[in-house]
């Protein structure tokens, strides 16, 4: 092969990109990763490690304010937070990435890639110089998904900060509203009122995490409330107004005042963080080339192949495909079809189990990182009744555990599982509580294992742990609760 000419090209650089490429290379074949800004994606400089970062230390005053015998203050040092969060993101800095990916023999291009053809990638450079690839097995689309700004009068215009702002912010805004009441958010609500900001919160739905179990939202709703946040449910967001100083720096107040209409009344802030939903990043991926068009979701089947493009070549992986937007899931996409590409490349049967991505299909697992925590796995008992599927429902407060009072003095969760009846299987759990997240791992197994109850009955949980939420659960079951 020449310098142009790999088996796998994959456009796109986050870790669904990485992981499919790395997954393909082990199989025996050549290739490279096209990243138009830093290896690593969304998710290691402007999502998942910032957020996380940000919102652990919140979550642990918190404990430690709760916990008698501590002595603790009732702020954060900002500063020292704040240095954290760029240690996990590395400045910005994606050498370590890119080491990595060239050890694991992938070759790394730098540039904005597009489809030409069939099997064809042209590379441009931020320098403008452009390099044309050919694959010989397949091409991986990869290029993950943006914020979405919705449109509401003068809202784009005020230079709203984003996902990517509120994760790297380098100054905290005293008054911020927030528009969106789902898993960004609320994360966001959480972490910027621990850092010491005044945050109002603007909810289009009735409810908060409306995805979820709605005792879920409740709880996160009571919490914050308790923080000093002002939510505002069924809200109708009119019009925002500013005339922003200079030009939009990634984290940096944009140097005027805000003026967000809320319900007829005005409401003056700082900032204003648009949360309200992802828009994939298909538009000039030179879909059309190919057949198809451009700007929304890439649809595919469970081999992660597209959908309209003849001879298996093409695959689209990730939050750009919209089967499921969370690096855990887009990583788990990548680890099939890196894996479904090596096969097809040596004649192999793709007829097993491990190439397909079935766990996209009502088996999805998520932690929402507010305090409380919100796990959840599979379907919600709405889903699962639209479904057709009989079932029945139980709940237990995770406040009357040993385990969990241990955890946290004033302690407050709620757990449920939606039971197909049937054949006594989980068809969904949600855990709400400070530490669930640690809980998920075992329901995610449950439910993707088909495990019925009368077998999870003997799997006995240490005490006094948090996991004892399984036997009451059980027992609130078995007891027609």
């Amino acid at each position: 092969m020449d310098d142009d000419t790999f088996d796998v090209i994959v456009i796109g650089g986050g870790p669904p990109g990485e992981n499919a490429a790395d997954y393909a290379h082990r199989g025996g074949l050549s290739a490279a990763l096209v990243e138009a800004e830093l290896v690593g994606g969304e998710c290691s400089y402007w999502a998942c490690m910032p957020s996380k970062a940000l919102l652990r230390p919140v979550e642990l005053l918190a404990m430690a304010k709760a916990m008698p015998g501590l002595s603790v203050g009732d702020s954060l040092d900002v500063d020292a937070v704040l240095a954290r969060r760029d240690s996990f993101t590395s400045n910005l800095d994606d050498s370590g990435q890119v080491k990595w990916a060239e050890g694991a023999g992938i070759t790394v291009l730098r540039g904005h890639g597009r489809l030409t053809g069939v099997r064809t990638v042209e590379v441009t450079t931020s320098g403008g110089e452009v390099r044309t690839l050919t694959a010989n097995q397949a091409v991986v689309l990869a290029t993950g998904t943006t914020a979405s700004v919705p449109p509401v009068p003068g809202l784009r215009e005020a230079q709203p900060w984003i996902s990517r702002d509120v994760t790297n912010l380098h100054q905290v805004p005293d008054r911020i509203v927030v528009i969106g009441g789902g898993v960004v958010g609320c994360e966001a609500t959480t972490w910027l009122t621990g850092l010491g900001a005044h945050v109002t919160l603007v909810v289009r739905d009735d409810r908060l995490l409306n995805r979820t179990e709605p005792f879920a939202g409740e709880l996160v709703a009571s919490a914050l409330r308790d923080a000093g946040v002002d939510i505002r449910l069924s809200a109708d967001l009119t019009e925002v107004r500013r005339n922003p100083t200079g030009h939009a720096v990634v984290g940096q107040l944009r140097g005027a005042a805000v003026t967000v209409v809320v319900d007829g009344e005005e409401i003056v802030a700082d900032e204003v963080l648009v949360a309200v939903g992802r828009t994939p990043h298909s538009a000039d991926l030179g879909l059309e080339s190919v057949g198809l068009s451009g700007g929304g979701f890439i649809t595919t089947d469970d081999t992660l192949t597209v959908d309209g493009v003849e001879g298996n070549w093409l695959y689209a992986i990730g939050d750009v495909n919209g089967r499921a937007l969370l690096t855990h899931m887009g990583k788990y996409q990548a680890r099939v079809c890196g894996d479904v590409i090596a096969a097809r490349a040596k004649g192999q049967s793709t007829a097993a189990r491990r190439y397909a991505a079935t766990s996209d299909h009502g088996q999805v697992p998520q932690v929402t990182f507010t305090d409380p925590q919100v796990a959840s796995v599979g379907l919600t008992e709405a889903e699962a009744r639209e479904s057709g599927a009989p079932l029945r429902c139980v709940e237990y407060d995770l406040a009357q555990l040993a385990g969990t009072s241990l955890l946290r003095d004033g302690y407050v969760g709620r757990a449920k599982l939606v039971v197909k009846t049937d054949d006594e299987t989980l068809l969904g759990a949600t855990f709400v509580g400070p530490e669930v997240g640690e809980l998920l791992h075992a329901a995610t197994v449950a439910v993707v294992g088909k495990v019925p109850l009368d077998v999870l009955w003997h799997a006995v949980a240490s005490y006094p742990t948090a996991a004892e939420i399984w036997l009451r659960l059980l027992e609130t079951w078995r007891d027609g609760g």
